[in-house]
């Protein structure tokens, strides 16, 4: 197979591959993210609601945060990414998995374990307290001895390869991986109290102070979003898409050029979550000159995975799977046009700590990393337990609208009001006085709360569809109303 049609190409060879511990992180992966998207949203109904917070110190806001963004990104996204990677790795290399279903199992199982464990410090309290309220040091010392197990199964079934090139997709998960390593290692280095002499082995000081530590956690922070949110799921895009549309990758050389140009690009984009700080304002200028140019390449991948479906574009009729894909490419593309822009100081000073940041994120998060994710789950689920077709492609479309509606109810909901908070921050009467005070923009952010509450129930519901289809495809149920690729039910489609 060449580079360019390797994603879709039938297999052509019986390799063996292990598919039971990428079942496992299938399943964990669709838990974790209803856990996540209902932590999400009963946060989202106390800002509209505070008495939600029940007087109870595990259920405020500044506990279940965190608890939300871990869940959805380390526990859903991470598990995509690991099973992912997995089964996309054997099948592009034409090998079973390196280490077999026992390292598998260990990294999978030491992974679910690391989750736990930083979900009971979010609830309980016991954190080092920074901007993502990072879990205990000797949380941070485990997942690295489990990332270290993941990275040599991943490179060891590439050096064991058959198939002498190296598919584009797992450059990004390649390069997710190390980098990830690299800012779990850097962020997190840390003293434990009690080598200070103090009480307390639990808790812990970090190496950095001041502006230092701001810079090195927005390092780690704006690169989690480039390397975790970015680059892995640009691998789940590269496979995916080509494989569901059923058609090569548009152009190999822009997906090479796309890669080193963004994953160059990236790392040095942190200092603009710094703008108007105490950071030295040629650092501040150095991460947005970065961040405007990361505009181009991220672009490039987005043209590169829409024009895939050149002459294929009908299906987007009749698979609402390959829709979950696409429309997750639109918003990659339409959240890194707005990153940079917001990333311009004059903007920034309207945008910066506002709802408008949210719902930025959001549409990243929601309509970028959650849609292509849903796509890939919805392709494996059948190929993996050799299914003929899911249960029903028209709950599959369902779960596309609800989806959909719910982003849309979230993202402009913030996007209004984080607007209206920036502008009523900024707002001067005639003596030069501020014309609001804080809580009343607070007030007059409320209605927006119930709207984005609303558009996160209707995402919970549609994940909720989903879990109800995978688990009729996965008892062996199919409706006459189900109709998958041929390949996908084929011996082929379910190897490849």
């Amino acid at each position: 197979m060449t580079q360019a049609t390797m994603a879709h190409g039938a297999q052509t060879d019986t390799t063996p591959y292990v598919e039971g511990v990428i079942k496992k992180f299938v399943l964990a992966a669709v838990f974790w993210g209803v856990i996540g998207f209902l932590a999400g949203d009963f946060i989202a109904w106390e800002l509209a609601f505070p008495a939600l917070n029940l007087d109870l110190e595990w259920t405020t806001f500044g506990r279940l945060r965190p608890l939300h963004t871990s869940a959805v990104i380390f526990a859903f996204g991470g598990n995509i990414l690991l099973g992912t990677s997995l089964f996309v790795v054997q099948r592009t290399s034409r090998a079973s998995l390196y280490g077999g279903p026992v390292m598998g199992n260990i990294v999978f199982w030491g992974y679910q374990l690391f989750i736990v464990m930083a979900a009971l410090g979010y609830v309980l309290g016991v954190t080092q307290g920074r901007e993502y309220a990072e879990p205990e040091w000797f949380v941070d010392l485990y997942l690295t001895v489990v990332w270290v197990l993941y990275l040599a199964v991943f490179v060891g079934t590439i050096l064991k390869r058959k198939e002498p090139h190296i598919y584009v997709a797992n450059w990004f998960y390649l390069a997710f991986i190390v980098t990830i390593a690299l800012l779990h290692l850097g962020n997190n280095m840390a003293i434990p109290v009690a080598l200070l002499g103090g009480d307390s082995w639990i808790k812990s000081y970090s190496f950095f102070s001041g502006v230092q530590d701001a810079m090195t956690q927005w390092w780690y922070g704006h690169n989690a979003v480039g390397f975790f949110l970015t680059a892995g799921f640009l691998g789940i895009m590269y496979y995916f898409v080509p494989k569901q549309a059923n058609r090569p990758v548009y152009s190999y050389r822009l997906s090479i050029v796309h890669f080193w140009a963004l994953i160059f690009l990236y790392i040095w984009a942190g200092p603009h979550h710094l703008h108007y700080t105490a950071l030295p304002d040629w650092t501040q200028t150095l991460g947005m000159a970065f961040s405007i140019m990361l505009w181009m390449p991220s672009w490039g991948g987005m043209i590169n995975g829409l024009m895939t479906l050149s002459g294929a574009w009908d299906k987007l009729r009749t698979d609402p799977v390959l829709r979950f894909l696409v429309v997750s490419v639109g918003f990659y593309g339409m959240s890194t046009f707005e990153g940079p822009m917001m990333s311009i100081k004059a903007v920034n000073s309207l945008s910066h700590y506002t709802d408008w940041t949210v719902g930025h994120v959001h549409s990243g998060a929601l309509g970028w990393v959650a849609f292509v994710s849903f796509g890939a789950l919805y392709y494996m689920v059948p190929a993996l337990w050799k299914r003929r077709s899911l249960y029903s492609l028209k709950l599959v479309s369902l779960h596309f609208w609800i989806a959909t509606i719910g982003i849309v109810l979230y993202i402009t909901s913030m996007w209004v009001s984080g607007i209206m908070q920036g502008l009523m921050w900024r707002a001067y009467d005639e003596l030069g006085f501020l014309q609001y005070s804080f809580i009343e923009s607070v007030e007059a952010m409320h209605p927006y709360y119930i709207i984005r509450a609303t558009g996160g129930v209707l995402f919970v519901l549609g994940s909720l569809v989903m879990v109800y289809n995978f688990y009729r495809t996965i008892k062996g149920d199919v409706r006459e109303d189900s109709p998958q690729a041929a390949y996908l039910g084929s011996a082929a489609g379910a190897q490849q």
